[in-house]
């Protein structure tokens, strides 16, 4: 997925979910075994001591692991045919997955570390252009084996897709209630009326986070930053929420807000009455999950997107709420493959306490106003959080089975 301008959309990455699937190997003993090293070119001949050469082919698949033994094992996969493949180290009978690489090109070869115990093994090769192709299967006697999961399919994410974008339409009704909120006060000239409307509106907009994608268009005339535009913050393209808060917060004048603050209702308004015939992609809704707040401590936690209202932790909070969301339709999947779920609702729990303890006398600690000590404390809470949310993309990251 290509990124984003940022001048021309709020500040979301969209991450390749090979992203995650490294980064869920630091959460020991949570997630399956995935690759880590990258492409080697040419024929692997021989391999180090314990490793085993493991041919990839669709007419080879598997071929090669003569001596299975219980422990860890390095793989040396080597892709002899013309074409990409994907690689899982799987249970035949019942599918779960131990171990995968993704996008092993013709003529290379990738490593797979995984732990292996009492059970049945096969590679599972899925060329992108042809069928897949089980290799022929290997018994293990005795040890303790890692962590597998169950596939996810495409089918299996379409109901709680469904549920949560009927859930954001719901939320896209609040939106346009709260800016025409926000629009009346500007209208009026009551700028101390709009300053405190905005933020309302702003927060229930981004807790619609894993929607975005989605939004399309319409998503940079809603929440854009200036980030890429010529003229900066007073160029003619910066528009919605944060075009409106940098006037409110820098004594711009309620005339020159009004045109911003109609262009805005109009923005949210054509993005809700055009929302029932929008699809989202079943498929990243897992990645979605982690996206959310992956995008906060990027964006959110380095106050790239404060333009004077000193909101980022507000912003943070809402993100979280966002993701909750997206897990609670998960969680059915999620509570049989996921072994880290109960570690993750605890973190989820702490991110929350940690954030509502800069929301005092009704109002937001700004980043700029916290001390050494708590800005470590939030980053902490929300990179361990990230962290542990790539498992659930990887996760839900639809893999073929046929």
């Amino acid at each position: 997925m290509p990124l984003p301008r940022l001048g021309t959309r709020s500040v979301r990455l969209r991450t390749a979910p090979a992203v995650f699937v490294v980064l869920a190997v630091a959460l020991s003993g949570t997630m399956l075994a995935v690759s880590l090293g990258g492409q080697r070119h040419g024929r692997t001949a021989g391999a180090p001591s314990g490793r085993i050469v493991v041919d990839v082919s669709g007419s080879r698949c598997g071929r090669g692991w003569t001596r299975p033994e219980p422990g860890v094992r390095t793989f040396d996969l080597h892709n002899s045919s013309d074409g990409a493949a994907e690689v899982y180290l799987e249970d035949p009978g019942s599918q779960v997955v131990y171990g995968e690489v993704e996008g092993i090109g013709p003529g290379t070869t990738r490593q797979l570390t995984v732990r292996l115990g009492k059970g049945t093994y096969a590679f599972k090769c899925v060329p992108d252009d042809a069928d897949a192709v089980t290799g022929p299967s290997v018994r293990i006697t005795g040890g303790q084996r890692g962590p597998g999961a169950a596939p996810v399919s495409e089918h299996d994410l379409i109901p709680p897709s469904l549920a949560y974008q009927k859930w954001v339409g719901g939320g896209l009704d609040d939106v346009v209630r709260l800016t025409v909120k926000l629009k009346d006060a500007i209208d009026r000239g009551d700028l101390a009326a709009a300053r405190s409307a905005w933020l309302p509106a702003h927060l229930q907009y981004e807790r619609l986070g894993a929607a975005y994608d989605a939004f399309g268009d319409a998503d940079a005339a809603v929440n854009g930053t200036d980030a890429g535009l010529q003229g900066g913050m007073h160029d003619k393209d910066f528009a919605g929420f944060h075009r409106i808060e940098y006037g409110l917060w820098h004594g711009e004048p309620a005339d020159g807000l009004r045109a911003p603050a109609a262009a805005l209702v109009k923005a949210v308004t054509g993005l809700r009455d055009s929302w029932s015939q929008t699809r989202m992609d079943p498929a990243q809704l897992g990645l979605r999950a982690h996206e959310i707040l992956e995008n906060t401590v990027q964006f959110e936690l380095t106050g790239r997107t404060d333009y004077g209202s000193g909101s980022n932790l507000a912003t943070a909070r809402a993100n979280l709420d966002g993701t909750r969301e997206v897990l609670s339709r998960l969680r059915p999947l999620l509570t049989t493959r996921y072994a880290g779920l109960p570690e993750l609702q605890k973190e989820l729990d702490q991110a929350q306490h940690t954030l509502d303890g800069f929301h005092r006398g009704g109002s937001w600690t700004s980043l700029d106003r916290l001390t050494r000590t708590e800005r470590e404390d939030v980053n902490a809470v929300l990179g361990d959080l990230v962290e542990r949310l790539a498992s659930v993309a990887t996760l839900c990251d639809p893999r073929r089975t046929v």
